[in-house]
């Protein structure tokens, strides 16, 4: 798509020369400044054809005085980014299948417009124009939409261009993790994430790629992750992407994505109703691959490490059983006492492999557990984390790209129901508050360095008649590592190094991973008290 930032306002504005255009009124916002359009928006108010109204909208075609020969009127709730970008969406809807080529939007007089107004334009022409056909050649061909221009002010045209430039290398991102959602798991497989991966790093040279097989993730004794894959004849890939953008000396952010290409739920199989959408269940690894492609066209200054522990998760004579007890990568044991509780399986011995980047903060992202659906809907991520400026930071990232989260507690006491008689610790726990034990047993394998974790199983796909990946939160993560780079010296810091006599060193090598040994807490010794107590708090 080609955007451009064009200055024109006020009587300018009929004669913009588009083949449609779309102009973003409010119910205190109605008027333009052009006679033209202002005669007409009165008009149509006062027959009745059109309100001031959230979500309402009327199409014109070759009105009076105007030079576009198609006008939308779309009414926006008030002047905000987000209800400016619903309704852009709203007026796109009305032409996107017509045979305009350009279109151009305009705001109603007095409505200001920002980078955020831009970025959230970019975002409702990629969401207007996705069509999946990887997989179904009937479907729709692409529309004639080539160009949008956004009309603003000679004083806005600067934070415009940057919002659409930003807007376009972020609806990139979304793309690509809706792509990889959306194909069926016979298509996106472990060693098809690993592809992406390679190709991400092909085409952008900031990034860099190592896959790691089982031979490394077994001398890594990862056995854990290793424990989910055993009922697959898939092989499993453990995939480390690098962006560099910074000093070497700087800390990285880590993001660690959950990449079950499809969840049977093993030995305890799920229903048969739904399953399919269980091809949804790499959302975290599709999130951190769309991350990177977005981080990688922008180029901000920070360092940034991706981790993608990718497998399916099947049933066979050979998957690993309830009650079976395995040991993680930290040492630690756990009894699986549910098979389909197999995402912090894998996540958790990602988590100890992320310390030996010392890193400023991790974020793993995980369609982890049906309960955070029952507690949050479709609306928010839910978000849990015992640091509060980390919690912060996500939770302002993801107003600002409207890709919003929830704080979730996270109280030690959770952590009672992941007791076991015959292991450090069971994964799961009761089916009261399983999204927050979920949480808490992902806790216990990051003591080592500032830590979050994303739950979005309710906000990574929708169902039913509009049944499909939305690239969530691939906005949120973009924006809070884009706010981690322009902050600086201001930005989160790695936490202070524990003492030694606090921690057991286990040297964990392996030629193909190319690291050092690792330093982590002792494998029986779960965390001590958190200084930074868990609140629960609005995104």
């Amino acid at each position: 798509m080609d955007y451009r930032a064009i200055s024109a306002q006020g009587p300018a504005l009929s004669q913009v020369n588009a083949d449609a255009l779309v102009v973003v009124l409010t119910p205190d916002l109605a008027h333009t400044g052009d006679a033209a359009l202002d005669r007409l928006i009165d008009d149509a108010v006062k027959a009745q054809d059109f309100a001031l109204k959230a979500g309402k909208t009327l199409y014109v075609h070759r009105p009076a005085g105007v030079k576009a020969s198609r006008l939308v009127l779309s009414a926006a709730a008030n002047a905000e980014p987000k209800a400016f970008k619903a309704a852009v969406a709203k007026g796109l809807a009305a032409v996107k299948d017509l045979g305009a080529v350009h279109t151009a939007v305009a705001a109603a007089q007095g409505l200001a417009l920002t980078t955020a107004h831009a970025q959230a334009l970019a975002l409702a022409v990629a969401d207007a124009t996705y069509v999946f056909r990887h997989t179904k050649p009937s479907a729709p061909k692409a529309g004639a939409l080539k160009k949008m221009s956004l009309l603003c002010a000679a004083a806005e045209q600067t934070a415009v261009k940057q919002g659409l430039a930003q807007g376009e290398a972020l609806a990139h991102g979304v793309t690509l993790a809706r792509e990889l959602g959306n194909l069926p798991g016979n298509y996106c497989t472990p060693s098809h994430l690993a592809h992406e991966a390679r190709q991400l790093a092909k085409t952008h040279k900031h990034i860099k790629v190592e896959v790691l097989e089982r031979p490394a993730l077994e001398k890594l004794k990862m056995g854990s992750f290793l424990s989910v894959t055993n009922g697959s004849a898939q092989p499993p890939k453990f995939i480390v992407l690098r962006y560099q953008g910074a000093a070497a000396s700087h800390a990285p952010l880590v993001l660690v994505g959950k990449g079950i290409t499809f969840d049977t739920g093993g030995i305890s199989l799920k229903p048969g109703a739904g399953m399919d959408e269980m091809k949804y269940d790499m959302g975290g690894a599709a999130s951190v691959l769309g991350t990177f492609r977005t981080i990688a066209e922008l180029q901000p200054k920070v360092n940034l490490v991706g981790l993608i522990p990718t497998c399916e998760n099947m049933p066979s004579g050979t998957a690993t059983k309830p009650g079976d007890v395995v040991t993680s990568m930290s040492g630690q044991t756990i009894e699986v006492l549910n098979t389909d509780a197999e995402g912090r399986l894998i996540l958790c011995d990602a988590l100890t492999y992320a310390e030996r980047f010392k890193p400023a903060a991790v974020v793993d992202i995980a369609t982890l557990t049906g309960a955070c659906v029952i507690a949050l809907g479709h609306q928010h991520s839910g978000l849990f984390s015992a640091d509060d400026e980390l919690a912060q930071a996500l939770l302002g990232a993801g107003q600002e790209s409207l890709d919003t989260a929830w704080r979730m507690p996270l109280d030690e006491e959770y952590g009672e129901s992941l007791k076991s008689n015959f292991a450090d610790l069971g994964n799961v726990g009761g089916r009261e508050g399983g999204a927050i034990t979920a949480a808490v047993f992902l806790s216990k394998f990051t003591q080592a360095y500032r830590w979050a974790h994303l739950d979005i199983a309710g906000s990574a796909w929708k169902s039913g008649a509009a049944k499909g990946g939305t690239g969530r939160p691939v906005g949120l993560l973009t924006q809070f590592i884009l706010n981690q780079a322009s902050a600086g010296a201001a930005a989160i810091q790695p936490l202070p190094a524990k003492p030694a006599k606090n921690v057991a060193t286990k040297k964990v090598a392996s030629k193909q991973a190319g690291t050092k040994a690792v330093t982590r807490p002792a494998a029986k010794k779960v965390a001590a008290k958190s200084a930074r107590r868990p609140a629960a708090g609005r995104a």
